[in-house]
């Protein structure tokens, strides 16, 4: 089975910085003990040929790193030797867009060749919990003008956030529609325990859908459903793609996160079970040439 994994975190503990990795700060995600050690290209290599999956190539996305641009500095090194097979083949760096001057940090950023995006983390829950950054960037001017420069780049915008932020998000994309927007982990639906919270991201998905520059990675489902089956993924799955069409959606690993609540090759062929009945072409766009155009890989 041969993918494209366009959400992959690689580290490096003995030389690279990541703060949330030393908090003791209980998460939803769970505990991350057993991923607090170096994750490299090898090891995810390994992970995947453990359960027959061929990865042709990976698209790194920041990992909280304590310099945005260290990180991308090391990713590049990392794809530059000739070892990792130019993994990952292209990297989403970290810009705070909140300040003033954020424009030569994305400079900085681009001057690495495998650069393709950028992520800012947008969560905002109404739950402690939940929250990531306690506060609604995209309602804040600063921001959405800094924004507008990933278009002067020609740049992504990998899109996280949860489904009460959808609406906002929308009007976002629709300003900024020479920008490819990107949406994170299938949008996040974390209030599931209430019919409400599931039209919320239903309906939500849709407003984003409207936008022909936004698309979306079904990944990081394991974090909201960590004792997942193919059938607990199936909705959710099913959900985003008819929502958005197999064109506009990618099917992603978010390792070595998920690998938290299993193993590569499961979680790979869960998606191919959920999609067994569509096209050959429907299935080559949602596990390689939809990543390989919005990524240009």
């Amino acid at each position: 089975m041969q993918v494209v994994d366009p959400h992959i975190h690689l580290w490096d503990l003995s030389s690279q910085c990541y703060p949330w990795m030393e908090s003791e700060t209980e998460s939803f995600s769970g505990d991350i003990t057993p991923i607090r050690r170096n994750y490299l290209v090898a090891d995810l290599l390994a992970d995947a040929a453990a359960g027959g999956i061929e990865v042709l190539k990976t698209v790194h996305v920041e990992a909280n790193h304590a310099d945005p641009l260290a990180e991308t500095s090391w990713l590049q090194s990392v794809a530059d030797d000739p070892a990792n097979r130019n993994m990952p083949n292209a990297i989403v760096a970290a810009v705070d867009f909140s300040v003033e001057d954020a424009e030569p940090l994305l400079a900085a950023h681009c001057e690495f060749k495998n650069v393709r995006g950028v992520r800012q983390i947008l969560n905002v829950h109404d739950n402690p919990y939940y929250d990531y950054v306690g506060r609604q960037y995209m309602s804040e001017l600063v921001w959405r003008r800094n924004l507008k420069l990933l278009a002067k780049f020609g740049l992504s915008f990998d899109l996280q956030l949860y489904p009460s932020q959808m609406p906002l998000a929308m009007l976002l994309a629709r300003d900024s529609a020479d920008t490819q927007f990107v949406i994170n982990h299938a949008g996040m639906f974390v209030d599931r325990n209430t019919t409400a919270g599931w039209r919320e991201w239903r309906d939500g998905l849709a407003l984003l859908a409207t936008n022909p520059n936004v698309a979306i990675k079904i990944s990081g489902l394991g974090m909201f459903d960590h004792r997942w089956t193919v059938e607990s993924l199936r909705p959710y799955v099913l959900q985003v793609i008819d929502t958005f069409g197999p064109e506009r959606c990618l099917f992603a690993s978010n390792f070595p996160v998920d690998r938290l609540y299993g193993s590569y090759s499961a979680l790979w062929r869960a998606y191919a079970d959920i999609v067994s009945g569509f096209s050959a072409s429907e299935q080559a766009m949602l596990f390689r040439e939809n990543a390989e155009r919005i990524y240009r890989i």
